[in-house]
C-alpha cells in the first residue's frame, strides 16, 4: 500500500540572500530530478544571478513537503518586450527547465502548476529552450490556462560512445578521413589532458583569451568577451568540476596551450559547452572539431549517459558526425486576463520563423550564383 503524499506548500522567493541559502537544499533536489542538467544546478543559476540577475525581479517558486523543498521553478520578472516571467539563465544557457523531485512528481507539478498559474494573473510565463522530456512538460500537462507549445533552438546530439564507435557510426570514407585527422593530431604531438579544480579558473580564463583569437576580425557574441561571464563561467565552473558535473580539457602543442574546452556533465547527458582555440591550428591543418569531440566523447561515455550534445545551433560541421537533431521547446503559458500577452509571443514566434525560412531561401539561392570576383 503507498503511503499518502504529505501536503505540499508553496512560496515565492523573491530575496537574494535567500537564494544564496538554498544551495543544500537545491542540491539534493536536483538530484531527484532525472532530467535535470547542470544547468539547473544552483552553482549555475546563482552564479548568474550574481553576475546578470537584476535587483527586484527574482521570483523562485518554491514547492515544499513539510520542510523537503521537491519542486522549484527558477525564473525571473521582465518587462520587455512584454511583461513576463522567464526563466533564470538568458542567453548563455542552453537548457532550461524547473526541478521536480521524481518521488513526488505528479502532486509536485500540480502544485507547481497552481504557484505559476497565480503569478500568470499579471505576466505571461514564457518558459524557454526545455529539452524534450524536461520537468517543465509535467507542469505543462497540470496547467488549466490558456497555453501553447511552439519550437525553440535546435540542438544536435550524438549517442554517448567513446571516440572510436562514433566514428565506426559514420560512412566508410568520412570515417576513413576522420581517422586519418586523429592519427595526424599524434604525428604533430598533440596532447591533451583534464585539468584539476583548483586548476579551473586559469584555465577558463585561457578558454576566453583563446575564444578571442578564434574568433578575431569575424562575428563573436559580445557577451563572451565580457568581465562578467568570465566570472560567472569560473564560479558556476569551479564546484561543477568538483562534483564531476563539469570537466576542462586543455590540449598542448610543442609546450603551449593551443585549445581549451569545456563539456558539462550529468547523468544523462554531456554537453559540450563552449571552446576556443588558437588560429594557428588552422594553419596547421588540425581538425579542430575532431579534437576537442575526441576529449568530451570519451568522457561523455563514462556513468551511462545516454547522449552527448552540441548544444544550440545546427553549424555545418555537426552534420557531419550523422547527431540526431533534438528541438527545444518553449512554453507559454497564461490565465484568461493575460491571453493577449500569449497571442502576442505566439504571433512574435511564428513572424521569426516566417522570416527565418525566406533568409534560409533567399541564402540559398544567393549561393547558387557566381560569387563576385570568382568569373
Amino acid at each position: 500500500m503507498t503511503a499518502p503524499v504529505r501536503a505540499l506548500s508553496v512560496e515565492v522567493c523573491t530575496e537574494e540572500r535567500a537564494f544564496a541559502e538554498l544551495a543544500g537544499e537545491w542540491e539534493r533536489l536536483y538530484r531527484a530530478c532525472p532530467s535535470a542538467t547542470p544547468f539547473q544546478s544552483h552553482a549555475w543559476l546563482h552564479s548568474w544571478w550574481l553576475s546578470y540577475g537584476t535587483p527586484g525581479r527574482l521570483r523562485l517558486v518554491l514547492v515544499r513537503r513539510g520542510e523537503e523543498l521537491v519542486a522549484a521553478a527558477p525564473m525571473m520578472r521582465v518587462h520587455h518586450p512584454l511583461p513576463a516571467l522567464v526563466p533564470m539563465g538568458g542567453a548563455i544557457t542552453d537548457l532550461c527547465d524547473v526541478l521536480i523531485d521524481d518521488a513526488v512528481a505528479a502532486p509536485a507539478a500540480q502544485a507547481l502548476a497552481g504557484a505559476l498559474g497565480e503569478l500568470a494573473r499579471s505576466a505571461l510565463i514564457d518558459f524557454r529552450e526545455v529539452r524534450p522530456g524536461g520537468a517543465m512538460e509535467r507542469v505543462y500537462r497540470c496547467w488549466r490556462g490558456p497555453r501553447q507549445r511552439v519550437r525553440d533552438s535546435m540542438c544536435l546530439e550524438l549517442p554517448a560512445l567513446p571516440m572510436a564507435d562514433l566514428v565506426g557510426r559514420l560512412p566508410t570514407g568520412r570515417a576513413r578521413r576522420i581517422r586519418s585527422k586523429i592519427n595526424q593530431l599524434g604525428r604533430i604531438g598533440v596532447e591533451w589532458r583534464f585539468v584539476e579544480p583548483e586548476e579551473t579558473g586559469p584555465a577558463l580564463g585561457r578558454l576566453l583569451e583563446l575564444h578571442r583569437l578564434q574568433w578575431e576580425d569575424r562575428k563573436v557574441s559580445s557577451e563572451h568577451l565580457r568581465p562578467r561571464f568570465l566570472e560567472h563561467l569560473v564560479r558556476a565552473a569551479a564546484p561543477l568540476t568538483r562534483t564531476g558535473e563539469a570537466a576542462t580539457s586543455e590540449f598542448r602543442l610543442d609546450g603551449s596551450v593551443v585549445a581549451v574546452n569545456i563539456t558539462l556533465l550529468s547523468g544523462a547527458l554531456a554537453g559540450m559547452y563552449m571552446y576556443g582555440f588558437d588560429p594557428q591550428l588552422r594553419r596547421r591543418r588540425v581538425d579542430v572539431a575532431t579534437m576537442l569531440l575526441r576529449a568530451s566523447a570519451d568522457h561523455a561515455a563514462t556513468d551511462g549517459r545516454r547522449s552527448l550534445s552540441l548544444l544550440r545551433g545546427d553549424e555545418a560541421y555537426k552534420y557531419r558526425w550523422c547527431p540526431e537533431p533534438v528541438v527545444n521547446q518553449r512554453f507559454l503559458l497564461a490565465r484568461r486576463r493575460t491571453l493577449p500577452l500569449l497571442a502576442a509571443a505566439a504571433a512574435e514566434d511564428a513572424a521569426r520563423r516566417r522570416a527565418k525560412k525566406i533568409l534560409r531561401r533567399d541564402a540559398v539561392t544567393d549561393d547558387s550564383a557566381p560569387a563576385e570576383g570568382t568569373r
